[in-house]
């Protein structure tokens, strides 16, 4: 098995390859970017920020790391590479980009199930801690503080996309695949964690229509459900599982304060996969 950093990257100010100068990225009209002592790349300049710093905060990244790392979602973690790598052309190196790779639980899980398939990775997330705790996990993926609206990397340099439990561009991702290149896109099932929102909100709203037409530019291959259920057996591991979610943030201080007080809790993990190839 080979795994390397991958280096087709794109200036996000104007579009043109990147090359690797010493400590910097740089491209041809003199647009450099250091790369960080932890091994990263910052990808997203000021003018693109809608915040001074988007993205998960360092306690987000940090509960979400702790969650992972855990073994909570290995179920998950497994289907995703299975997939990726039957999505995977069969010879020479296959180039994987994770959008809103998060502190790169899913990459890491890929790397080593993939064999004898050469793998050249990248994870792109807004959030510079992210990033930062992906890179000083694994200094064998290119790890990028970029945005999926912006995805700083050359167009049809890319055999697959994933986008877990994120924000899809179909645009983007339609831009930076090959030919025939896919997308794995992993979406929060209607019954994912039920009985957590049952506890936070007066009100568990009814889910929506799933079903949806395929992007513009893409056709799908197949769906399919991953659905368990899953122990938190401590109040660690519950606070550490609503602080990755948007429920953090929607729930009100009393439906908080109910999650708080529990010791235990028994949750459905359900989440559909859907495979998607360009046209």
């Amino acid at each position: 098995m080979t795994t390397m950093p991958f280096d087709a990257l794109a200036c996000p100010l104007d579009g043109c390859p990147l090359a690797p100068s010493e400590k910097t990225w740089r491209c041809e009209n003199g647009h450099s970017f250091d790369v960080a002592r932890q091994g990263y790349v910052h990808l997203l300049p000021v003018q693109k920020k809608r915040t001074l710093d988007p993205g998960d905060s360092k306690e987000m990244v940090a509960a979400r790391q702790r969650f992972l790392n855990a073994g909570f979602y290995t179920q998950i973690a497994e289907a995703v590479s299975d997939l990726a790598l039957k999505a995977l052309p069969g010879g020479g190196i296959g180039s994987v980009l994770d959008a809103g790779s998060g502190e790169g639980y899913y990459l890491r899980h890929l790397s080593p199930m993939a064999g004898d398939t050469g793998l050249a990775l990248i994870g792109v997330d807004i959030s510079k801690w992210a990033v930062l705790a992906a890179a000083k996990q694994d200094k064998q993926t290119r790890w990028v503080v970029g945005s999926n609206a912006n995805l700083p990397v050359l167009p049809e340099s890319l055999d697959l996309v994933l986008c877990l439990f994120g924000f899809p561009v179909y645009s983007e991702f339609a831009r930076v695949l090959k030919p025939g290149g896919q997308v794995i896109q992993v979406d929060a099932g209607a019954d994912h964690l039920r009985e957590l929102r049952e506890i936070i909100y007066p009100e568990v709203k009814p889910p929506g229509d799933t079903e949806s037409a395929a992007p513009e530019g893409f056709r799908q291959l197949d769906s399919t459900v991953v659905r368990f259920p899953l122990t938190l057996p401590d109040q660690a591991s519950i606070a550490d599982l609503l602080a990755m979610t948007p429920h953090l943030y929607r729930a009100s201080a009393e439906g908080l304060e109910r999650a708080a007080a529990l010791e235990s809790l028994e949750v459905t993990v359900e989440a559909t996969l859907k495979r998607f190839e360009k046209l």
